[in-house]
C-alpha cells in the first residue's frame, strides 16, 4: 500500500512539472524572450514539434525584431562571386538571379519571406551587410515591407545618392496616406559591438545618451550637402541617427528672422550639444527635451531598443527630463568655451563682426529676404578668446586657470600644454636656467586688466603658434 501511495505521488509529481511549451504559451513571456534569440534559433525551435511551430508563427510580435548583422549566410563570399558556383547554387535551391552584391541579403531575405515572416518584421538590422540602394528602395516603398526601424550602418556595396532619391520620394508631399511605413532610419553612427561584433570605422561618437548627458563635440565626420537637405526633405517623416542645428542663423530653425544675425545660412548638420546659454539658461530656438519635442525631431540612440519599434522608444534617454541643444561650428564661433563648455546665445551676447541683418521667412516659407536693423543693441565685451592652441577657445575663467605668466621673461604659457612648465616660470626658462635664482622683482609687478588677465598674457597669447629659438 505504502508502494502505491509512493507511485501516485512520483506520478503527479511529474504532471505538474511546468515544461518550456508551458512557460512559451505565455504571450507575454514569448514577446519578451524572442528579441534576444537570433531568427535561426527560433526557427529550430518551431521545427521541433507541431506545436512549438503553430506558438511561434502564430502569436504576435515574435518576429518583430530581426538583425540578420550575425547570420554568416547573408555577408559576401569571395565563393559567390564566381558566377558558376552561384548559378549551380541557384539551379539546386531555386533561387532568382540576383547582382552579385545583393545575392547573399536577397537569399535569406527570400528564404525568410517564403515563411511569411518578413511581413511581421518592425525592425531590421543589416549593419555591416552587403547592402545596395535597390533594396532599400523596396524595404522603404515596397507595400509588402512593413518595417518602422531599419539600421544600415557600415553596409558595404551601398550608393548614397540613389539611396537620397529613394527617401525623398518616399516622403513627397503627394505620397498616399499612411506612407511611408519607415520612421527610423540608423545609417550614419557605427553598428553596436554586441551585434556584430565590428570594430569602429567611423570618427564618431553615437552613444545612449551622448546627445543628452554629454557635452561638447560628439560629432567629428561631418555629412555631406545632399545627406543634410535629404534629412531637411524628411523631417517630422523620418528621424535619422544624426540631426540638424537649429541655430537662428539656419533658415530651418524655429528662431530664424527673430534674432539679428549675419546673412541666412543653409541646414547644416550639428556636432555639439550644449546646455542652456550662460546667461538667460536657454537658446533662442529652445532646448530640445524628450517630454515636449515630438519624437520624429529628435536624434535617434543606440543602441536600437529590443522591446519597441517605435520612434518614441529609439529617441528616448535613459533619464527623463535632461535637454540640450544642438549646434554646428559656425553657430559657436566665438560663443563656445571648450574647457567648461560654457556658451552665450545670439540674444545674449552679439560678437564685435556681427552686421545689423536679420533674415525675413515669408508665408511660403520660400521667399528669403534681409532687412536692417535701426536700433540694435551695443557690442558686449569679448567673452572668449584663444590664448594657448591647444586649449581653443576658452572663456576668461579657464583662461584665468590655465594661463600663467612667467616672471623671468613675462611671456604667456599654458600650464597644461607646456611640458616642463612650473607655477611660476614657462618651459623655456626652466629647460635653461636663465638665473631663475635671480629673480626680477619688477617682473613680478605685472598688471592686470578688467577681466582679470595679465596684460602681457594677452599681448603674447599667441606666442605658442610661433617657432622659439633654440638658443
Amino acid at each position: 500500500m505504502s508502494q502505491a501511495t509512493a507511485k501516485d505521488h512520483a506520478h503527479v509529481e511529474l504532471q505538474s512539472t511546468t515544461s518550456l511549451f508551458d512557460v512559451l504559451h505565455n504571450s507575454l513571456i514569448l514577446r519578451q524572450v524572442a528579441p534576444h534569440l537570433s531568427i535561426h534559433s527560433l526557427l529550430q525551435l518551431s521545427a521541433t514539434s507541431k506545436g512549438f511551430r503553430s506558438l511561434i508563427h502564430n502569436t504576435p510580435g515574435v518576429f518583430r525584431y530581426l538583425d540578420l548583422t550575425p547570420v554568416k549566410r547573408a555577408r559576401v563570399l569571395p565563393c559567390l562571386c564566381d558566377n558558376a558556383v552561384w548559378l549551380n547554387e541557384r539551379k539546386n535551391q531555386s533561387l532568382p538571379d540576383y547582382p552579385v552584391p545583393s545575392r547573399p541579403l536577397r537569399w535569406v531575405l527570400g528564404a525568410i519571406h517564403q515563411q511569411n515572416i518578413l511581413q511581421n518584421v518592425q525592425t531590421l538590422i543589416l549593419d555591416g551587410l552587403s547592402v545596395t540602394a535597390e533594396l532599400c528602395h523596396e524595404i522603404i516603398n515596397d507595400p509588402s515591407y512593413r518595417v518602422r526601424v531599419l539600421s544600415i550602418r557600415q553596409v558595404i556595396n551601398l550608393h548614397y545618392s540613389k539611396l537620397c532619391k529613394s527617401l525623398h520620394y518616399a516622403c513627397r508631399p503627394n505620397r498616399p496616406d499612411g506612407t511611408p511605413s519607415l520612421k527610423a532610419l540608423y545609417m550614419f553612427g557605427v553598428a553596436n559591438a554586441e551585434s556584430g561584433k565590428m570594430i569602429p570605422s567611423m570618427s564618431t561618437c553615437w552613444g545612449r545618451d551622448d546627445w543628452w548627458c554629454k557635452r561638447g563635440r560628439l560629432v567629428t565626420r561631418s555629412l555631406t550637402r545632399e545627406w543634410v537637405n535629404c534629412i531637411v526633405a524628411c523631417h517630422g517623416i523620418i528621424a535619422f541617427d544624426a540631426v540638424l542645428c537649429q541655430g537662428p542663423r539656419h533658415e530651418n530653425s524655429p528662431a530664424f528672422g527673430q534674432i539679428p544675425m549675419l546673412a541666412h545660412a543653409a541646414p547644416a548638420p550639428a556636432n555639439h550639444a550644449v546646455g542652456g546659454c550662460d546667461s538667460c539658461g536657454t537658446a533662442p530656438e529652445g532646448l530640445l527635451m524628450h517630454e515636449t519635442c515630438p519624437p520624429l525631431h529628435l536624434p535617434l540612440l543606440s543602441p536600437i531598443p529590443l522591446m519597441s519599434s517605435s520612434v518614441r522608444a529609439a529617441t528616448c534617454p535613459s533619464q527623463p527630463g535632461q535637454s540640450f541643444a544642438p549646434r554646428c561650428d559656425e553657430c559657436l564661433e566665438d560663443r563656445y568655451c571648450a574647457r567648461c563648455h560654457k556658451w552665450w546665445c545670439e540674444a545674449c551676447y552679439r560678437l564685435v563682426d556681427q552686421r545689423q541683418h536679420v533674415g525675413v521667412r515669408e508665408e511660403d516659407g520660400v521667399a528669403i529676404s534681409t532687412q536692417t536693423l535701426v536700433n540694435a543693441p551695443n557690442f558686449k565685451q569679448k567673452k572668449i578668446s584663444k590664448s594657448c592652441w591647444e586649449c581653443g577657445s576658452n572663456c576668461d575663467t579657464c583662461i584665468s586657470k590655465t594661463q600663467r605668466v612667467c616672471k623671468k621673461c613675462r611671456a604667456g604659457y599654458c600650464i597644461i600644454h607646456n611640458e616642463g612648465s612650473s607655477s611660476e616660470f614657462c618651459d623655456w626658462c626652466v629647460s635653461r636656467g636663465r638665473g631663475l635664482d635671480r629673480q626680477d622683482p619688477k617682473s613680478a609687478r605685472f598688471k592686470l586688466t578688467t577681466s582679470s588677465i595679465p596684460s602681457d598674457l594677452i599681448r603674447r597669447r599667441m606666442r605658442d603658434a610661433v617657432t622659439r629659438p633654440l638658443i
